[in-house]
């Protein structure tokens, strides 16, 4: 199984459970990225060591661990349940204690999606469908204030993406679709088994 292989490998513990909920209405029940996914999303997009990537609703970190694995890149996750946080921060110490990564690519926050200020350098924004559309939109306008003062490429990757999510991206933003990336196996059954990139151009 590849939740357990990664999971021993990353030194790290991030399986749900069913009963770990945030609550509140606007934000999802946990549910991390499943690895054979990300190993889909990696075959065709890179994050590169300049990237500085912001997965909103982080949970315990699987995704921002993965990927700085992967890539070596700056990571930040943003999680508003302290429960999910403190699992996460200790994810980062067994990460860390095992792999001998650079602490300082490796941020975690504890705060609501809509309030963490987005950083000059973050370029690479994850969603996998944690929040309602409301959340998302001042997320989204938090980005743009952002570009506006430092200009620079962005993208949003979502998985699983929620109808409206993809709505506002393609009707009120200047965000284009540039790849569509199905995962094997679970697409053909389930069309909303993608991730989905869209990209502000500078």
């Amino acid at each position: 199984m590849k939740e357990l292989y990664y999971e021993e490998k990353l030194n790290i513990q991030t399986i749900g459970k069913k009963n770990e909920v945030n609550d509140s209405t606007y934000y999802h029940p946990y549910e991390p990225t499943p690895y054979s996914a990300l190993e889909e999303l990696c075959k065709h997009y890179k994050v590169t060591e300049r990237d500085r990537l912001v997965d909103f609703g982080c949970g315990k970190g699987r995704l921002i661990f993965y990927l700085n694995y992967l890539f070596d890149g700056y990571v930040t996750g943003v999680e508003m349940n302290e429960v999910f946080y403190s699992d996460a921060l200790i994810n980062k110490e067994r990460y860390l204690n095992k792999l001998k990564r650079k602490e300082n690519r490796i941020h975690i926050l504890c705060c609501k999606a809509e309030q963490y200020e987005i950083q000059p350098k973050d370029n690479r924004f994850y969603f996998f469908n944690p929040f309602s559309i409301q959340i998302f939109m001042k997320v989204i306008n938090n980005i743009l204030h952002s570009v506006e003062n430092t200009n620079r490429e962005i993208d949003i990757i979502l998985y699983y993406a929620n109808d409206e999510y993809r709505f506002f991206l393609e009707y009120q933003t200047m965000f284009q679709l540039i790849n569509e990336i199905e995962i094997p196996n679970l697409y053909e059954k389930n069309s909303y088994e993608r991730f989905l990139i869209y990209r502000l151009s500078k």
